[in-house]
Order: C-alpha cells, then structure tokens, then sequence
C-alpha cells in the first residue's frame, strides 16, 4: 500500500502519517520527488484503516501494491535511484563500466590490470576473490589475500572497487578492503547472504540467477534493502536456456521491463553471458541502447592463460577500443561517459 500525498503537502503532515503507520507496528518508507511525496506502507496493513488515513490532511489517494516486492518497487519509489560507489554514481545519468579480471591472480597482474581498465574508460574495478566454480578442483580465488590486492590497486589508481562474497565470513573480510559487494548467481536465493549483505553497510551489486524469472529476482531485492540498504543495483548476466551457442542467453527486454517495475539502476554482464569476447562488443551496446545504467566487463591482461574466464576476457586492446566504440550509443542515449 502506498500513500499518495497532495502537490506541496506539509511537512507536519507526512510525519503525522509516518507516525500512525509506525504506532501500529508498521514500517513507514517516505520518498519524496520532485513531483510527488508518496509513504510507503510495508507490514500487515489490516491493522490500520485506510479510512483513518484518508481522514489526515494532505493526503490525496490510497494506491494498493500488488506484487510481492515492495521496497524495489517503482511504486514505492517512482524517480530512479542513484547508487554511489567510491567516487562514481550508478545511476540514470552515467554510463557506469565495471571492468577487470574474473579472478584476482596476482598482485602485479591486478595493478596492470586496473591502469589499463582506468585508461580505457572504466569507472570500477572488479575482480574475484572468492569464485563459486562450478568444479570443486577449479581455481577457487585467493580469498583475503585477493582483497588486499583490490585494496592496492584502488589505491593506486583511485577506482571503486567490487568483488563477489560467498559467505558471511567473506562479507566481514571485503567490508575492510573493497567499495561494493557482489551477490553472484548462484547466490541469488541464498536469502541468509542477501540478509547479511543489507546488514554489510556496503552497496550490493545484485546478479540474476540462472533460471530466475524477474520477480523471483526482484524479492531477492527485496531482502536487501529490508535490512536497510537502499543501495543495490541488478546486474542481468545471462539466463540458462536450451541455446548452446552462447553460455547463457542474455536476456536484454529484462532491462526495460526493470526500468518499468522497479527505481533500483540496472546493468548488464555481457561477458558472463555470451561467455565469448567475440560478442562482448555488440551485446554492450545493445544494452546501452535499451537503457541499462552501465556494464560489467571482463578484461584481462592474457586471456589464454587466464585462471578464470579467460575466453570471454577483453585485451587490453579490445576493452579500450570497445570504449570508444560505446562513446556515440552513451550519447545518444543521454548519458556521460
């Protein structure tokens, strides 16, 4: 249930509301706009009547919400969201690019890796400490040690960091090295992590599951934010399909349809989900082009010998000119890169 107010409605009377919904054990969420102040009602609404509220001032209708997330909810919260991480703000009028390796190898290959990720445009660094493998005898990340290279390397270069956490001993460690946290795939219903990446205080980068459908996607969300944290971006990177040309089937209409339900910035992985640097260029600017808020790209120093990910991994080369090549569709799309 939301609560819409009148044009220049005064300030007494929103806390007024506020105060009645929190007196019933109720949660009150107030987002105020340029346009429009709306209070969001989150709880077991039967114990206020909406007659009640109708009866305080300033307020001009009772809006019920029907789907099942409502923190994320474009209702809710009707102006796009802006998540800031380090100096960079993810968000409707930027163009984020989150680029680096799929696995934080060495320190000297990270700090070569972020100097050339920096020069080629990207706004974030990222890189794996922690990499849920589909093989138990797969290169399985450096763990703390990875996330004292991140530190490194983003003081060195002056990039925002953000790396993947798979568990909650992984969330205490990256808290005191990176910028971001990563929820991956895999992860996405591990509802205990999502609990404990809200609590972190850090923003979380939010990846689809393999087989999620949006709404699943979006209460997963959901958990994050109810711990307190306003700060997630979804990062749609491929969906499992019968398809085999391509590792997973990025599914790009998921952009606008977030764009219409949810006010949370969206991104979009086309490394992870065409798994091949052969597509990486014309899937980025696809999801440009239908509205995404920015990309996260792999790029790595010598893809071949790569301990992760390295046929989907961008040169040094590739990435800056994939930058370039990006420049016109930000434009257009009336957005600063």
């Amino acid at each position: 249930m939301i609560i819409v107010m009148k044009p220049n409605a005064a300030d007494d009377s929103i806390q007024s509301i506020i105060r009645y919904i929190e007196e019933n054990g109720l949660q009150a969420h107030l987002s105020q706009g340029t346009q429009v102040t709306i209070i969001g009602i989150v709880g077991d609404k039967s114990k206020i009547a909406t007659e009640n509220i109708m009866s305080y001032k300033d307020v001009q209708k009772i809006v019920p919400v029907t789907e099942s997330y409502k923190l994320s909810n474009k209702q809710f919260h009707p102006e796009p969201s802006i998540v800031k991480v380090g100096n960079t703000e993810i968000g409707p009028h930027n163009l984020t690019i989150m680029a680096g390796p799929c696995a934080v190898e060495t320190q000297d290959q990270l700090i070569k890796i972020a100097h050339a990720a920096k020069l080629g445009g990207a706004n974030i660094l990222r890189g794996g400490a922690y990499k849920p493998r589909t093989s138990p005898y797969a290169f399985q990340g450096l763990e703390e040690e990875g996330l004292r290279f991140m530190k490194l390397a983003q003081e060195e270069t002056g990039l925002a960091t953000i790396c993947e956490v798979v568990s909650q001993e992984a969330i205490h460690a990256a808290v005191k090295y990176v910028d971001m946290i990563q929820i991956g795939a895999r992860n996405m219903q591990n509802f205990y992590l999502l609990k404990e990446a809200g609590r972190s205080g850090l923003p979380v980068l939010l990846k689809r599951g393999l087989c999620a459908t949006i709404e699943e996607w979006l209460n997963a969300a959901e958990y994050i934010i109810a711990e307190g944290n306003p700060n997630v971006v979804l990062c749609e990177r491929g969906i499992r399909t019968f398809e085999t040309a391509t590792r997973n089937t990025l599914d790009i209409s998921a952009v606008p349809v977030l764009k219409e339900k949810t006010h949370l910035p969206v991104i979009v992985d086309p490394s992870h989900s065409t798994g091949s640097y052969r597509y990486v260029p014309s899937m980025a600017k696809a999801a440009v082009a239908c509205g995404a808020d920015g990309l996260m790209i792999e790029v790595h120093n010598d893809p071949a010998n790569a301990l992760s990910d390295g046929p989907q991994s961008l040169t040094f080369k590739k990435f800056q000119t994939l930058c370039e090549e990006l420049a016109p569709y930000a434009n257009l799309a009336g957005r600063k890169f």
